[in-house]
């Protein structure tokens, strides 16, 4: 998955080789120190462009991955965002730095604890970390500008289209027959239309109430 060993002293080289070349975004990367965003006894890892196990056999993605997700939300500053799977928080502070303000939620209580602290830690206070079922979304602050994912499921769950606002972007990784998929989606008229396949990945799968069942 992604680039290997990468030092993450050219994680802002990694990023414009893939395309991506939004200043807001590099700046948020410059200001986002990875290393607290993981457990303290790997946090040596953190300077590596690779993924990091956070327990619940899940991992933190690879920065060049979090980054091109994020990019293809073209985020201006003004946005309400939806994040579905806050894990240590690193991507939830690199949201928080370049939208007015992101709702992450995370099934499991101790990383959801994890992530709030690591986001005060970071001085960052324009997120909220909550717990819960993530497939069901937010309805009570829909609907967002923004929806982004970090889990993997057969199509996006009827809520998280649903509190996605008209012209919005929703990234997800959707299982396909070989790998995950990152997919970029917009709402118009009021349906899901998928604008562009961003790259084959692996994530862990997303568990809740609306994830659709895998064709059999």
């Amino acid at each position: 998955m992604g680039e290997g060993r990468e030092m993450m002293r050219t994680l802002e080289e990694v990023v414009r080789q893939k395309g991506m070349t939004d200043p807001r975004l590099l700046d948020a990367l410059a200001a986002t120190p990875r290393e607290l965003f993981v457990p303290p006894d790997v946090a040596w890892r953190a300077q590596f462009d690779e993924p990091i196990p956070i327990g619940h056999g899940q991992p933190t993605s690879q920065p060049s991955l979090v980054a091109e997700m994020i990019d293809a939300l073209r985020l201006t500053g003004t946005e309400k965002v939806l994040e579905i799977g806050t894990g240590y928080g690193y991507q939830t502070a690199l949201l928080a730095h370049m939208a007015a303000r992101v709702y992450s939620v995370e099934r499991h209580a101790d990383l959801a604890e994890h992530a709030r602290a690591n986001l005060a830690a970071a001085g960052v206070t324009n997120a909220e970390v909550l717990v819960g079922d993530g497939t069901a979304g937010l309805p009570e602050h829909a609907p967002f500008d923004a929806v982004i994912v970090s889990a993997a499921a057969p199509e996006v769950p009827a809520p998280l289209a649903s509190q996605l606002a008209e012209g919005g972007r929703l990234v997800i990784p959707v299982v396909r027959e070989t790998s995950d998929i990152v997919t970029l989606y917009t709402k118009r008229r009021g349906e899901l239309v998928e604008l562009r396949r961003l790259t084959p990945a692996w994530f862990v799968p997303l568990i809740g109430e609306h994830t659709p069942a895998a064709d059999t």
